[in-house]
């Protein structure tokens, strides 16, 4: 963690304060994290380093995480962000969580500080920021959502915590969706989640949807759902930034849908580790800013 308030950006940057960070995920080399941390530090005087840890490059598996996150504590990196499939199991590595990250069972931001790791999730903020901005004053009465896994765990609390009457969970697996409206429930009282079981008649009630699947990733084509379920009155949101105008996206905006894509929770993810990790606060508007230009 910099200890030393940023010089002035016009100083001598070998003079600035340095803070190392990274990456643990598999499938990361298109990642903006990376960029977004460390031109955000140039411009606040800071010397910020971040590294990607693709467990896809480095031909290792699950196994290696336990290993990968303590030489990053040995090695002095200020913390390290998780991405999938570290999530969850990143959990048992941990020696305190933020009361956020324990209500999620989930962590994307890994903070190192005296000898000790603190895990916190900055993705249910980083969605609820870029919600919005994105859709100011939308009706947030019944809001269908695809996918269950661990970015939809953060969306779905975020969601909740803005003010969704009712969120509506469907995923490939109905357990997963299950688990997931029981435990939202638990947190936010009774009728607030359910795991939906007809999407067609969830859709015909809903004011928004979310999609929290892959489905729409360059890697992954095509829509979450039949676009035939989609209606101008609604609005959409969609998670995935790699691409930034998705085939659900596209086809929403084409029906007049009001639609916000998945780079404001990149943004605003980063946002908040970026101060979780330098203890500096980030200029969110240039962040915003740095993003667009890439």
């Amino acid at each position: 963690m910099a200890e030393t308030m940023p010089q002035p950006p016009g100083s001598d940057p070998s003079s600035w304060p340095a803070v190392l960070c990274g990456l643990i995920g598999t499938g990361i080399g298109a990642s903006r994290t990376p960029a977004l941390h460390e031109r955000e530090g140039a411009a606040q005087g800071l010397r910020s380093i971040y590294r990607l840890i693709d467990l896809s490059v480095l031909g290792l598996g699950m196994e290696a995480l336990p290993e990968l996150v303590a030489n990053a504590q040995r090695l002095g990196f200020a913390g390290l962000n998780i991405t999938h499939p570290c999530k969850q199991a990143v959990l048992p590595l941990l020696d305190e969580l933020s009361p956020d990250a324990k209500a999620l069972g989930a962590v994307n931001t890994v903070v190192f500080r005296d000898g000790r790791r603190i895990g916190h999730n900055t993705d249910w903020w980083g969605w609820a920021e870029g919600f919005r901005r994105g859709l100011p004053g939308v009706r947030l009465g019944q809001v269908v959502q695809l996918g269950a896994g661990g970015a939809g765990a953060a969306v779905a609390h975020a969601a909740l915590t803005l003010g969704a009457d009712r969120l509506v969970i469907f995923d490939v697996d109905a357990t997963k969706a299950e688990t997931l409206a029981a435990d939202l429930v638990a947190r936010f009282g009774a009728g607030r989640a359910v795991a939906g079981s007809d999407l067609a008649a969830a859709m015909a009630a809903a004011d928004g949807l979310i999609n929290c699947t892959p489905i729409g990733m360059a890697k992954y084509p095509g829509t979450p759902l039949p676009v035939a379920l989609l209606r101008p009155a609604l609005w959409v949101s969609e998670i995935i930034y790699f691409p930034l105008e998705t085939e659900l996206l596209r086809a929403a905006r084409a029906l007049g849908c009001r639609t916000v894509d998945g780079g404001g929770m990149a943004v605003f993810q980063a946002v908040e580790a970026f101060r979780l990790f330098t203890g500096i606060t980030p200029d969110a508007e240039r962040m915003l800013r740095h993003f667009s230009s890439m």
